[in-house]
Order: C-alpha cells, then structure tokens, then sequence
C-alpha cells in the first residue's frame, strides 16, 4: 500500500486537509515527511498550472495519488443529485474538468459531497439520475483511462450514499467497472458496524482508502480501530493509496508525521 497526504489550495475554506497552502511549499514538506503521493483539493480544474505540477511532483519524486471534485459543492453548490437539470449538468460538467485534470498525471477523480442531498426530493428519481450521472462520469474517464472514485458518506453529511454496501450498490447500477469504491475511515466508523467486515464485503470494489481516525482525527489520535482495518485491507489484497484527509490537528506538521508514523506501523 501507499500513502498520501492531502493539499487545499483553497485557503477561504477550512476542512480535512491536513496541508493548506501553496503546492510549492506543501509539496517538499509531503516529500520530507515520507509519503509516496499527494492529495489535491483545489476551487477548480484550472486553478494550477499542469506543467507547473508535473514538475514540481517530479522534483520531488511523488505522484498525485487523487484530485477532489467537492469544491464543486461547497463553492458553487452543484450535485449530481440536484432536481434541477441545469445543475446537474453543470455539476457533471465540473467534475468532467477535474477528471481531465487528473488524467494528465494517472490520477483519479473522488466524488463525495457532490453526490449532494435528497432533501424533501423525491429519493427514487434522484437515484436515479445520480446513477446516470455516474454512469456518464465512469465513461468519460474510461475514455482518459483513470478510475472514478465515489464515497459513501455519513448520515451527518449526506442523506443518499450512506454505507459501503450501498455504495457498491449504485456502483453496480452505473455499470462500469473503472468506478471505485472510496473507502473513508471517517465516514466507515459512524456508519458500519464493523469496518473491518465491510472492507472485506467491499473485496474488489476499493480504489481508494482515506486513512484518517475518529473526529477526523490524525491516523492513531482517536479510537478507530486502524490495524483491523489495515489487517482486512491486506486480506483483500489492496495495494492502492491510504490518503491522509485529516484534520491539521494540532497543527500540521503534527498531524502530518503522526499520519505517517502509523501508516508505518500498520503497512509496511
């Protein structure tokens, strides 16, 4: 397995990020502390200059493990799941950018808040269009030969995908095999009833793991379970990414290195 640490360049926000500043600066500080890839939360596709990363990662011999779609969400306040068909479109629109973007480095597109909320909606209808969504989202980036990632997330964040039974679920309906699974530690502990027998279910569907503790706590600062996680991970032979999307706490450089200390301890 590798690690990776996650970047927001989008400093108006605050959020599970555990780096927030400028890629040049967050970069070498990754690289020092020992971890294979890069995580990037950024307003949008073209907000960095790709020849200006491509060089960067390859100065400092690391890789862009992923690229986040939720600033779609949080700033301009587009889902997948909206009624409206205008948003939708946009949203798919947005997430397509960002899909192109990680594609110049073999990096795949998480989606997670966008999958947006029901609401008062009617739920089958936006189901459904979210499959759709899905379905046209997986295609386009077959085409640029990167997975797309979906996340489950909590009831304390979403009311549509909530666990990774039913994550897989809709997987399955937007029928294409290059849509993963993303497994967030996080989001695993409030919702499973046990992470390690979910990640084992989840055999073959997991393309991305957040590596992150309760309280979306640093890797061993709360009270998750992370060797049985880890162990069950092993035993369904994952080998991708363990990304750190966790909160900068104390501080960043804390939380950074205590990251990487367990990820030592339990992967390799």
């Amino acid at each position: 397995m590798k690690s990776s640490v996650t970047i927001s360049t989008v400093k108006s926000l605050k959020g599970a990020w555990i780096f927030q500043d400028d890629i040049s600066i967050c970069i070498p500080k990754a690289k020092k502390i020992g971890f294979d890839g890069v995580e990037l939360f950024t307003a949008s596709a073209d907000e960095i200059d790709a020849k200006f990363l491509q060089k960067l990662l390859s100065d400092n011999q690391i890789v862009l493990s992923a690229v986040a779609t939720g600033a779609g969400k949080v700033l301009h306040n587009l889902t997948l799941t909206s009624p409206d068909k205008t948003v939708r479109a946009k949203a798919i629109e947005f997430i397509k950018r960002m899909i192109d973007f990680g594609a110049i480095f073999n990096a795949p597109a998480k989606i997670g808040s966008m999958q947006g909320n029901i609401g008062k909606n009617n739920r089958e209808d936006a189901l459904a269009g979210l499959t759709e969504c899905l379905n046209e989202l997986g295609r386009y980036a077959r085409q640029r030969n990167v997975d797309l990632l979906f996340e489950p997330l909590s009831h304390l964040s979403t009311d549509v995908i909530n666990t990774v039974a039913d994550g897989i679920e809709i997987i399955k309906k937007a029928g294409e095999d290059n849509i993963k699974l993303l497994a967030d530690l996080f989001h695993m502990d409030i919702e499973e009833m046990d992470i390690a027998e979910s990640i084992k279910k989840a055999a073959g569907f997991i393309g991305y793991v957040d590596f992150v503790d309760s309280d979306r706590k640093p890797a061993g600062m709360g009270h998750i379970d992370l060797k049985s996680a880890v162990d069950a991970l092993k035993s369904i032979g994952y080998d991708g990414f363990l990304s750190a999307e966790a909160s900068p706490w104390p501080d960043s450089q804390t939380a950074a290195e205590q990251t990487m200390k367990t990820f030592k301890l339990l992967c390799t």
